[in-house]
């Protein structure tokens, strides 16, 4: 998996951060991308990346300030010249379909793919076969939701060296049974357990990524244990106070929420734009939390 950040700013576009889109990147689904929220000149920024809009199948917006949902009429109406009509589904609070409905009917926007629009709520918004998405309510002055990315366990390796060995079973399609069977029944009438001779299961990998808030017991639950936490952190801590009155977080209480959850890494994004440079953030954050980064427009973090 790869996180690619379009927009890393809060509020309003700036030179060098643009309003709030992230990109999750899956090579082994063929590509597939879904996208994190869509604010202004999303599809922009889209163009200096490798990201291609027929390979976005899912929109996950996180609440509906301008800076989060204002790019995604473009968006929607350009991928029509792109995707061949490949479904996209977009997963967002109560009053994104009427948004995006308005829109396109106002603009006289005609779609080329099939489009599907959910209201969510709390809970698990979305399974398939290898992924599980749950969404959370957070703390900020406008409903807000988190996501957290589940990849399922992935079944162990089979242990070849350990069949050879105590078996006496050379490599052959036999051992294609063991992946697909409780039991094999050897070539000399033995029955064995597939389960002897299978490794531990690969323990999926956890990404969560919070809309704006400032600490709350939902953020805590989307983060625990995750692989990567992309968690905002609009101000300093010397302006904390204001920041959790209008529903943000600091940075220090990004890296605060990360190391009660016990995440593996950090990312730092919706940085206000009074922050010309990342440094005090980024040390304000590491103090509490090392394995911090502070995520910059189209830098990417490989999962």
């Amino acid at each position: 998996m790869e996180l690619l950040f379009l927009g890393t700013g809060a509020g309003v576009p700036a030179k060098r951060r643009n309003v709030s889109a992230a990109a999750l990147i899956m090579p082994e689904r063929g590509g597939e991308t879904w996208l994190f929220d869509c604010g202004e000149a999303t599809q922009h920024q889209i163009l200096h990346t490798h990201v291609k809009l027929a390979k976005i199948t899912k929109i996950f917006i996180t609440h509906l300030h301008g800076d989060h949902i204002f790019g995604l009429p473009g968006l929607l109406g350009t991928r029509s010249f792109q995707a061949d009509g490949e479904r996209l589904d977009i997963y967002g609070p109560p009053g994104i379909r009427a948004f995006i409905e308005q829109t396109l009917h106002l603009s006289g926007t005609h779609l080329t793919y099939p489009l599907s629009v959910t209201e969510i709520d709390e809970g698990v918004i979305l399974e398939d076969e290898a992924l599980v998405v749950e969404a959370r309510r957070l703390e900020h002055v406008l409903l807000s939701f988190g996501f957290r990315v589940m990849e399922k366990d992935k079944p162990g390796p089979l242990l070849a060296e350990k069949i050879q060995s105590e078996l006496g079973l050379p490599p052959g399609p036999i051992y294609k049974r063991f992946k697909e069977q409780e039991t094999v029944t050897l070539p000399d009438g033995r029955t064995v357990r597939s389960a002897d001779y299978i490794g531990p299961p690969k323990r999926g990998k956890i990404v969560a990524m919070l809309g704006d808030t400032r600490p709350c017991s939902g953020a805590a639950a989307l983060a625990a244990a995750a692989t990567v936490l992309v968690h905002e952190a609009t101000f300093t801590v010397d302006k904390e106070a204001s920041a959790n009155q209008y529903g943000h977080s600091s940075a220090r209480q990004a890296a605060s929420t990360a190391k009660e959850a016990g995440v593996q890494a950090l990312i730092l994004t919706h940085i206000s734009s009074r922050y010309r440079e990342s440094e005090a953030l980024l040390a304000e954050a590491q103090a509490v939390f090392p394995n911090t980064y502070v995520a910059e427009d189209l830098w990417s973090y490989v999962i």
